[in-house]
């Protein structure tokens, strides 16, 4: 419609897309109500104005120093102005976010404690508000003040006249609510503010006087915010949510007839007009910005702010017309999205609103919803989400720390999340059903740099993996596994022989070396190398042995054995193998890094794919292949006398110690991936362990010592599951995929091949000849577009 695009700024939104938000490439990003995206000529003014300024300590008196004082007061004025209003009616004080920001009303408000014989201030907050706000009870609660949340729907004009007692206290009470909820976009009425600071709203009936707090930091994003007419006491900002840049920086907007009222106990550096160090003197600066901004500000970051709104008003005309294009693709999404019916007559989401998004006055440009399956059963978020990776769509998943919101909409009570408490679920995990229950749901979100081909692709996304089968299983070779089977010695009396032991690709597995319980997922014994001998010279995996099959049990046959030297590039097919103390040796004991250190795996870089790792024992190399390079090798011998310095990287979350492989290796990856890329190695020397998990009763084992791994030294696959999922896909798609094919996308170290599918789901350890097996639990695999 004529709202998108909004009418105002420079060209249309594609053209927007090309020229400020290039890096975007072919990703889908609907999360600006997480984190909205920075445009390319913000960084661009920015950086030219660092390079051609200096700027100093705004607490010096330098010339530097007085530049950057002055540019800081003309953010301030150009802040306030965005909001319409004056340094006449406001206060900015710069803080590190919105959360800093409504931590300093907790302990500044002047609160009355209550008493047996007087009652006291009271917090009240909307249950539809952010974590940040709900924990400013935690405060409050130190400080003898009431705390009370109200819901929504409890918001009810006061029925009677105020009466002359309830007009002369003055006992002060403070109300929270957000402009718009960062759940589901609702936006609460602006209008509440005058309401109940006139009496003609009250959050709880209590004498006094109510000052309100409007968290803004969702609702500026996208809306404007008229404060000469919406006249709040105190407003929260964060600016990564306005500009995408600078993080780690807000604001709070402060009425000045409130802020000569604000209590402060601590005193930072800048803040003092005067004090002693060894008497109990202390007179604060003048400045109500300059008494609450503890140390030296942010003064670079808040210089970007000027930036910010520079390309802001540049790039689109003004928040009106952003608040009109983000709506218009809202607007359509849930339209589209909530139209969506299965044959049966299904849906194919459940939409999570209050509004029916007729209208930007009360509804954002957020969309919350979680999927169904053709029975009306929750499909989790986490799930949804791995899929949508596989789409390059970029949303979040969760509650969005808005505990509130979540169970509002959900119909969660408080023992629900009790519950789902002691089941193992917290704030941020991906455990997104329990009990058939959702514990969470899906958000996307729309910036001014969104467009309708971002909404479009989301539809596609929702459409072709719920009414069209899983189309992204037609792609190359998937990226790593990211739960594979972990390993964990032994510790029920089997024993290991360091010299003999092979593991064969015709050996077969006897169900009497099988305990059943856990889900798919192998862990091994770990060998313990004899001391003085080499890493090479360890028990190895082989393809010489017989298949064994003892009288009344099922065969179990391996059929390929793969290692992956490099994490998330190409398999090595073997037909025997050394096993070290990490498993398959030399099997992820490489990883390619950017720039920052930062792990690259397949769900970034598809093309990693290509890039083949092959090693030759006997030369004692490893030879790297790709398609139009030339082939480069790394030594396999570590060296000792190594100048490249170690480096701290992470997989999973854990920590790892590594070293560069050096400028010639990174210079090749980097030409490759088109991109700034280094081949890193774990250090011999450095040591992570598998978690251990052990039945109630059994004696703790010592951990398997893992190599570059997600979680564990091995992963197993069986063919006749793989070959069901087959079916599967070829019944939905009406077109098959190669079982081989499919079977590469699990990235496994041993293919196994048994009589029925799923078998292994029920296996707790497997034995094969001396070496044995401890499975720890199932994978859940995340598949990417390949290149």
């Amino acid at each position: 419609g004529a709202a998108y695009g909004g009418g105002g700024g420079k060209g249309s939104p594609r053209a927007l897309r090309r020229a400020e938000f290039a890096r975007l490439g072919g990703m889908t990003y609907l999360d600006h109500a997480g984190a909205t995206l920075f445009p390319q000529s913000l960084l661009k003014a920015f950086t030219e104005d660092l390079s051609a300024n200096i700027y100093g300590n705004p607490h010096s008196q330098s010339i530097s120093s007085k530049l950057t004082y002055d540019t800081i007061e003309h953010i301030r004025y150009r802040l306030l102005q965005h909001f319409n209003t004056t340094v006449e009616d406001y206060t900015v004080i710069f803080t590190s976010g919105c959360t800093a920001a409504l931590r300093l009303i907790a302990e500044a408000f002047p609160w009355v404690p209550g008493s047996p014989e007087e009652p006291g201030s009271c917090f009240c907050y909307l249950t539809d508000s952010h974590t940040s706000v709900v924990g400013m009870r935690g405060i409050t609660a130190t400080m003898n003040v009431l705390t009370v949340p109200l819901k929504p729907a409890e918001m009810v004009p006061q029925a009677e006249e105020v009466g002359a007692e309830e007009r002369s206290c003055q006992t002060p009470h403070l109300f929270c609510y957000p402009a718009q909820s960062n759940f589901s976009g609702t936006k609460y009425p602006l209008e509440w503010i005058k309401e109940i600071k006139s009496g003609k709203l009250h959050p709880i009936n209590v004498l006094g006087k109510w000052f309100v707090l409007l968290d803004a930091a969702s609702y500026v994003s996208t809306s404007p915010l008229d404060l000469s007419v919406h006249q709040a006491d105190f407003v929260p900002l964060s600016f990564y949510k306005m500009f995408g840049f600078p993080t780690g920086l807000g604001a709070l907007l402060v009425k000045n007839e409130i802020a000569s009222h604000l209590r402060k106990t601590y005193f930072g550096g800048g803040t003092a007009a005067a004090y002693l160090a060894g008497e109990d003197l202390y007179l604060p600066r003048r400045s109500i910005a300059e008494r609450f901004e503890d140390g030296t500000v942010s003064f670079l970051d808040i210089i970007a702010l000027k930036h910010g709104f520079d390309a802001l008003e540049r790039l689109t005309g003004g928040m009106e017309n952003i608040k009109w294009h983000t709506f218009a693709l809202a607007h359509y999404t849930y339209r589209v999205l909530s139209s969506l019916k299965y044959t049966n007559g299904a849906p194919v989401v459940r939409i999570y609103s209050d509004t029916d998004f007729s209208s930007p006055e009360t509804q954002g440009p957020i969309i919350n919803f979680n999927v169904l399956d053709e029975n009306g059963e929750i499909v989790g978020y986490s799930q949804v989400d791995r899929l949508a990776g596989l789409y390059n769509i970029h949303f979040r998943t969760g509650c969005f720390c808005n505990t509130g919101a979540c169970q509002q909409h959900l119909g969660m009570s408080n023992n629900d999340i009790k519950k789902n408490l002691q089941a193992g679920h917290v704030c941020g995990d991906d455990i997104d059903v329990i009990d058939g229950r959702p514990t969470g749901s899906v958000r996307i979100s729309f910036g001014y740099m969104s467009t309708f081909e971002d909404a479009q692709t989301f539809l596609k996304f929702i459409i072709a993996t719920r009414l069209c089968g899983c189309k992204m299983l037609n792609c190359p070779p998937q990226a790593e596994t990211p739960s594979p089977v972990t390993v964990s010695p032994k510790e029920n009396g089997y024993t290991y022989d360091n010299h003999v032991d092979k593991l064969p690709l015709k050996r077969s597995i006897t169900d009497s070396q099988l305990k059943t319980s856990s889900p798919s997922g192998l862990t091994s014994v770990c060998p313990q190398l004899a001391e003085g001998q080499s890493e090479r010279n360890v028990t190895e995996i082989s393809g010489n042995s017989t298949e064994m099959q003892p009288s009344g049990t099922t065969a179990v046959t391996i059929t390929n054995i793969y290692l992956y030297p490099i994490k998330s590039c190409a398999a090595f097919e073997v037909a025997q193998w050394p096993i070290g103390n990490q498993g398959l040796l030399y099997d992820r004991s490489w990883m390619v890094v950017n720039q920052n250190g930062v792990c690259i795996t397949q769900k970034q870089e598809p093309r990693l794919c290509l890039v083949q790792p092959l090693i030759d024992l006997e030369k004692n190399v490893m030879i790297i292949k790709a398609e139009g390079m030339d082939p480069i090798s790394v030594s396999l011998e570590e060296d000792s006398e190594r100048q490249t310095p170690v480096c701290q990287s992470k997989v999973c979350s854990h920590r790892v110690q590594t070293y560069s492989c050096g400028d010639r290796l990174a210079a090749w990856f980097s030409e490759f991936l088109g991109r700034q890329s280094y081949l890193i190695r774990q250090c011999s020397d450095f040591q992570r362990n598998a978690k251990q998990t052990h039945e109630k009763g059994e004696m703790p084992v010592t951990a398997a010592s893992l190599s570059l791994v997600n979680e564990a030294q091995y992963l197993l696959i069986n063919q006749e599951s793989v070959l069901q999922l087959s079916d599967q896909i070829t019944a939905r798609l009406g077109e098959s995929l190669p079982l081989q094919k499919l079977i590469h996308r699990f990235r496994a170290n041993i293919v196994i091949s048994t009589n029925e599918p799923f078998e292994e789901d029920k296996w707790d350890e497997i034995a094969i000849g001396r070496l044995h097996f401890k499975v720890q639990n199932g994978c859940s695999c995340t598949l990417v577009m390949g290149p």
